[in-house]
C-alpha cells in the first residue's frame, strides 16, 4: 500500500546468433566479407554507371556445414542472417522461440555459471582476465574477484540485470545484489565468501587449464607504474595525480584498494566506462559501509545507502550515477584484444579534457585540438567550410556523455510548392505543409526514402529533435522554423541550434529556473525546466564557465606591463601589435583563414611565459564565430603575410588546464600569480568564400532563386513549350521550374560534368515521377532529357527550341569560348528567346565587404578603384556592365536578334547596378534552316551523349 510498485522482469528471447553459440560455442566461426552493392538510386534510365553502397556478407562455418548470408548494410545484421540460415538448415524453427525464452533470473544463473567454466577461463573476455589474475593471488584470496566486476565487465550479464531491474541502468551498483542472489542459486559451481563481496569457482580448475591460461603472462615485467587521478569527495580539496604500482604477480584492484585505504579489495566498486565506450577509463571507489551492511544482511536491497556528507559530486558527474567517498580515475583493465593487462596513464590534463568533453563547446574544441582557440560556430554554412566534428555527432556525443538517450531526429520533407507570383525581379518562396516524415536515432543509420538524402529531391527539409533522459523522460524538443534544400543540412543545422542553446546554459549554470524556458524559446526549443534542471543537477557544482578573474583583469589594466594604447572593448583584448606590410589580401565573412599561432600563459610582471597551445596551421571560417572572439577580431584586421601579438583575459581555468601539458605547474602558476594569455599569430593565407555564401549574405531570397523567378516570368510571357538549359549543372533551374505551373512540355539540360548530370537526373526523376497527380505544377511536362556535351558545339537535335537559358555559366569559360557559345547558340540552335546571366564585376566591391549594412553606403565612396576579386575561384572572367552590353549587343546584331538588359539583386538606377546582370535575346524572324544554303561548319557539330531520359507516356 502506497509503496513502490514491484518491478516486473522482462523475459528475454535469444537471437539466432545466441542460439548458435549455445549449440556450438567457439566452434561457430563467423567471417565478414565487404561487397559492393548495386545502385538503388531510384533513377531508371541513367546512363552513367553508379557506385552502390558498401554492404557486408557473412559466412558462418559450423563443424558439419557452412552458410553464406545475403548482403546487408550492417555487419551484425549479416551475422544474424547467417545464424538464422544455419538454424533453418539444422531444422530449428527460428520463429518458434518459445522454448528459447527464459525467465531473466534463470538466465542470470545460467550466465553466471558459464562464466566459471573451463572454456571461459581461456577466452579473450575482459572478465576472463580478472579470473586469470585472481589465480595468481596467494592465500585465502586465491581465485577470488570482487562481485562488483561481473555486471561491469560482462555486457550480457549486465543486460540481464537491467531486464530484471531497469533502475540498474542508472545505478549499476544495484546489479550487485542480483548477482549475489544468482550465485546463491548456482552454488554448485559458484562460491562466495562469507561477510565479503568476493566470488570464485567452487571446484578448483584443472591444473592444466590453469597452467595454459596464465603461462602467457609469466614473462611480464615485475611491476607496472601507472599514473591515475585521485578525486576527493570534498569539493574543497583539489583533484590531484597519484601513481599505482601493480606487481606482475599481483592483482591491480589490490593496488587501487591500498590507495583508497582499503584492506579488503572486495569493497571496491567499479563504474561504467568514462568517456568513450571503447576505453578502459573507469572510476574506482569504496562501497559505503551502510550499503555493505544492508547488502550482506538482505540481498533484496533496493537502494544505495551512504554516510552523510560523503557524496562525491565530481566522480558522480563523470559516472552518471551516485558515488560516495574518495574515488580514483584510472585507465586499466582487461580487454577483448589481449590477455595482457591494458593500462594507460591518466594525467591531470586528461582529467580536464574529460571534464570539458561534457560541455557542448568542449567536445568541439577537442575535435579541433584547439581548446583555447576554437569555439562552437554559430552557423553551419557548408560541409566543406565546417571544420571538426559535425553538429549531429557532437550532439550524440553530448547525450552519451550525460547518459541521456540517443537523440531522435525526425526529418520532415516539404515539397516546393511555391507561389508563382513574381514581384519585379525578386521571387518570394512559400513552402507548403510537410508531406513526409523520416525518423532516425542518433546511433542508427540514416533513413532516406528517396535515395541519397542530400540530393534534395523532396524540395526542402526540416529536422525536429527530441532528447530524453532515461529517468526524467522527454527533456528537450526542438521545432525548427527554417528549411533546407539538403536533408543533411537540415539535420546539421537543427543539431547546431540545440547545441548552441545547451552551450548558453552551460555558460550560465546559475540561471534561475524561470529564465530557462524563455531562453530556450528563443532557439525554438521547448523544455520542462524542472526535469531539465534535475537531469543536469550536478553541472553547477563542477563547471564554472563564466569564471573570469575580474580582480586579475583590473590589476592587469593597472599594470605597467600592459600597453594602454590598444584596448578592444568587449573582447578583453590588450596590447595588440600587428607587424608586416599590408599585402592587400584580407579575410572577409565566409572566407577561410589559415593561421599559425602559439598561446602562452604569462605571469604579469615576471619573466614567466609557458606555452599552452600551438598550431602550425589552423583554418577557420570568418564570420560564424568558429574561434574565440578576440582572435577573429585581430585576424580580420590583418592581411596575408602579417603577424600579430596581443594579450587577452584568461578563459575558464578548466580550459587552461585541459590545454596545458604540465597541468601541475600551470595550476601552481594560476594559483599564485596574476596571469593573462598572450597570442602570437601569423596569417598564412585566405581562401575566398564561395559565390553563393557571399550572395546569401546580402540577398533574400538568394540570387539563384531570383534568377529562377526572372526566367519563369519570360517562360510564361512566351508560352514556351520547349526549354533548353545550357550549362544546367546539377539541375537547380530545371528542378525549380517543376514547382510552378507553366506551358512547358519538354525540358532539356546540357552540361559537361557527369557528376552534376547524375545529381540532376536523380532530382528530376524523383520529382517528375512523384508529381503525377492532377493539380501538380509539373503535370504538363511530358518529357525531360539530359545530355553530356560542351555548349560550344551544336547538336542538330536541339535546333529551334522556344526558350534557352544560360544562367551564371559563361564566366566559367575563357572569354573566347563565351563568344563562341554566343555565336553557336544564336546562329545554329536558334532559340526564340535566350536568357543569359553573368556576375556584374562592379558589384563585387559590395559583395566582398560581406556586410549587409554597407549597402547603404555611397557607392562612390566604396573604393571603386580597388581591385576586387572574382566571386568564385573557377571564374575565368567577370564583366563590367559595359563589357557585357558590348558582348550581347554585338551578338544580337550579328545574328538577327534584339536584346534587352536587366538583372536581379540591386537596381538598374542605383550604382553599381544589378549584382547579376541579364541579357534577354529575342529572335526577330524565322531562322534559316541549317541546310546546304546555310551549312554548319563540321568542326562545330558534335552529337551529345544522352545521360538520362524521361517520358510521361512510359510511366
Amino acid at each position: 500500500m502506497g509503496g513502490t510498485p514491484p518491478v516486473v522482469a522482462k523475459k528475454t528471447t535469444h537471437t539466432p546468433k545466441a542460439r548458435i553459440h549455445q549449440k556450438f560455442g567457439s566452434k561457430a566461426c563467423y567471417k565478414i566479407e565487404e561487397v559492393q552493392g548495386t545502385t538503388q538510386d531510384g533513377c531508371p534510365g541513367l546512363a552513367i554507371p553508379q557506385k552502390g553502397p558498401c554492404l557486408f556478407r557473412c559466412s558462418l562455418q559450423l563443424p558439419e556445414f557452412s552458410v553464406v548470408s545475403e548482403a546487408f548494410k550492417r555487419k551484425k545484421d549479416a551475422e544474424q542472417s547467417a545464424a538464422e540460415m544455419a538454424l533453418q538448415k539444422l531444422g530449428c524453427d527460428s520463429a518458434a522461440s518459445d522454448s528459447m525464452v527464459q525467465e531473466p533470473q534463470d538466465e542470470l544463473i545460467s550466465r553466471l555459471s558459464y562464466l566459471f567454466t573451463d572454456e571461459f577461463l581461456s577466452s579473450l573476455h575482459p572478465l576472463g582476465g580478472h579470473f586469470r589474475a585472481a589465480l595468481r593471488r596467494g592465500g585465502n584470496l586465491y581465485g577470488l574477484i570482487p562481485v562488483s566486476l561481473f555486471a561491469v565487465c560482462d555486457a550480457k550479464l549486465g543486460s540481464i540485470c537491467k531486464s530484471i531491474n531497469p533502475v540498474v541502468d542508472s545505478n549499476p551498483l544495484l546489479a550487485i545484489p542480483l548477482v549475489m542472489k544468482a550465485a546463491a542459486s548456482a552454488s554448485g559451481s559458484v562460491a562466495t565468501s562469507e561477510g565479503q563481496l568476493w566470488m570464485g569457482r567452487k571446484n578448483p580448475y584443472p591444473p592444466e587449464i590453469i597452467q595454459s591460461s596464465i603461462s602467457s603472462q609469466l614473462n611480464s615485467p615485475e611491476s607496472i607504474w601507472i599514473e591515475a587521478i585521485h578525486i576527493p569527495y570534498s569539493l574543497e580539496k583539489n583533484v590531484d595525480s597519484l601513481t599505482l604500482n601493480v606487481s606482475s604477480t599481483g592483482y591491480y584492484l589490490d593496488a587501487i584498494g591500498q590507495k583508497l585505504g582499503l584492506t579488503d579489495a572486495s569493497k571496491i566498486l567499479v563504474s561504467r566506462t568514462v568517456g568513450k565506450a571503447s576505453s578502459e577509463v573507469r572510476l574506482y571507489f569504496s562501497a559505503p559501509e551502510r550499503y555493505l551492511v544492508d547488502l550482506l544482511s538482505d540481498l533484496n536491497v533496493k537502494e544505495v545507502a551512504s554516510e552523510e556528507g560523503s557524496f562525491n559530486a565530481r566522480a558522480s558527474y563523470f559516472s552518471g550515477h551516485a558515488i560516495f567517498g574518495n574515488a580514483i580515475l584510472a585507465s586499466i583493465g582487461y580487454t577483448w584484444k589481449s590477455t595482457d593487462l591494458f593500462h594507460e596513464d591518466i594525467s591531470l590534463q586528461s582529467y580536464y579534457r574529460l571534464l570539458i568533453s561534457k560541455i557542448p563547446s568542449g567536445v568541439y574544441k577537442l575535435s579541433r585540438e584547439a581548446i583555447l582557440t576554437a569555439e562552437l560556430p554559430m552557423a553551419f554554412t557548408t560541409r566543406t567550410n565546417w571544420k571538426g566534428t559535425f553538429p549531429k555527432d557532437l550532439l550524440c556525443s553530448f547525450c552519451r556523455q550525460h547518459c541521456l538517450s540517443e537523440p531522435v531526429f525526425s526529418v520532415v520533407s516539404t515539397p516546393s510548392k511555391q507561389s508563382s507570383e513574381v514581384s519585379g525581379s525578386c521571387k518570394r518562396l512559400k513552402v507548403a505543409q510537410s508531406s513526409a516524415e523520416e525518423t532516425e536515432h542518433g546511433n542508427g543509420p540514416g533513413v532516406a526514402s528517396h535515395g541519397n538524402g542530400s540530393v534534395g529531391s523532396e524540395g526542402t527539409f526540416m529536422c525536429e529533435i527530441k532528447i530524453s533522459s532515461k529517468l526524467q523522460g522527454l527533456i528537450i524538443e526542438y521545432s525548427p522554423k527554417d528549411s533546407y534544400r539538403k536533408r543533411s543540412d537540415a539535420i546539421q543545422n537543427s543539431s547546431l541550434r540545440v547545441l548552441l542553446w545547451l552551450n548558453t546554459y552551460f555558460k550560465e549554470l546559475d540561471m534561475p529556473v524561470e529564465k530557462l524556458a524563455p531562453t530556450a524559446d528563443a532557439f525554438n526549443i521547448h523544455i520542462c525546466p524542472e526535469k531539465f534542471v534535475k537531469t543536469f543537477t550536478l553541472c553547477p557544482f563542477i563547471h564554472n564557465l563564466r569564471q573570469r578573474n575580474e580582480t586579475q583583469r583590473d590589476r592587469l589594466l593597472d599594470s605597467k606591463s600592459i600597453n594602454q594604447s590598444y584596448i578592444m572593448p568587449g573582447h578583453g583584448l590588450y596590447s595588440l601589435n600587428i607587424e608586416g606590410s599590408d599585402s592587400g589580401t584580407s579575410p572577409s565573412n565566409g572566407s577561410l583563414a589559415y593561421i599559425n599561432y602559439v598561446a602562452y600563459l604569462v605571469a604579469d610582471g615576471e619573466h614567466m611565459k609557458e606555452p599552452l597551445e600551438s598550431k602550425d596551421e589552423f583554418e577557420f571560417e570568418i564570420g560564424v564565430g568558429a574561434v574565440v572572439p578576440h582572435l577573429e577580431a585581430v585576424v580580420t584586421q590583418m592581411s596575408v603575410g602579417q603577424s600579430a601579438c596581443f594579450n587577452v583575459d584568461l578563459p575558464p581555468q578548466e580550459l587552461i588546464l585541459a590545454a596545458a601539458g604540465d597541468s601541475v605547474k600551470i595550476f601552481s602558476l594560476l594559483s599564485s600569480k596574476v596571469c593573462f594569455l598572450e597570442y602570437s599569430i601569423a596569417l598564412l593565407r585566405v581562401t575566398e568564400p564561395l559565390e553563393d555564401r557571399m550572395e546569401q549574405a546580402l540577398f533574400s531570397p538568394p540570387l539563384s532563386k531570383q534568377r529562377v523567378g526572372f526566367a519563369l516570368q519570360y517562360i510564361k510571357e512566351s508560352s514556351a513549350s520547349t526549354l533548353i538549359d545550357f550549362g544546367c549543372g546539377s539541375g537547380s533551374l530545371l528542378d525549380s521550374l517543376l514547382d510552378f505551373p507553366t506551358s512547358l512540355a519538354k525540358i532539356v539540360g546540357v552540361d559537361i560534368s557527369q557528376k552534376s548530370l547524375t545529381r540532376a537526373a536523380k532530382i528530376l526523376h524523383s520529382k517528375l515521377s512523384r508529381n503525377s497527380h492532377a493539380g501538380e505544377p509539373s503535370l504538363g511536362v511530358k518529357s525531360a532529357i539530359l545530355y553530356e556535351g560542351s555548349i560550344t558545339y551544336y547538336d542538330p537535335r536541339l535546333y529551334g527550341c522556344d526558350i534557352g537559358t544560360c544562367l551564371e555559366v559563361i564566366e566559367h569559360m575563357e572569354e573566347d569560348e563565351a563568344c563562341l557559345f554566343g555565336d553557336v547558340v544564336l546562329s545554329y540552335f536558334c532559340p526564340k528567346v535566350l536568357i543569359v546571366s553573368t556576375p556584374n564585376y562592379e558589384y563585387n566591391v559590395i559583395l566582398q565587404r560581406s556586410n549587409p549594412s554597407n549597402q547603404e553606403e555611397d557607392p562612390d565612396e566604396a573604393s571603386q578603384s580597388q581591385a576586387c576579386k572574382f566571386r568564385n575561384h573557377d571564374h575565368k572572367f567577370e564583366w563590367t556592365r559595359d563589357e557585357f552590353n558590348r558582348w550581347a549587343s554585338n551578338l544580337a546584331g550579328k545574328h538577327n536578334y534584339s536584346v534587352e538588359f536587366s538583372g536581379v539583386g540591386g537596381s538598374a538606377d542605383v550604382e553599381p547596378g544589378f549584382a547579376s546582370q541579364i541579357a534577354v535575346f529575342r529572335r526577330r524572324g524565322i531562322p534559316l534552316e541549317t541546310d546546304d544554303n546555310h551549312p554548319t561548319p563540321v568542326d562545330l557539330i558534335r552529337q551529345y551523349e544522352v545521360v538520362w531520359e524521361w517520358n510521361r507516356s512510359d510511366r
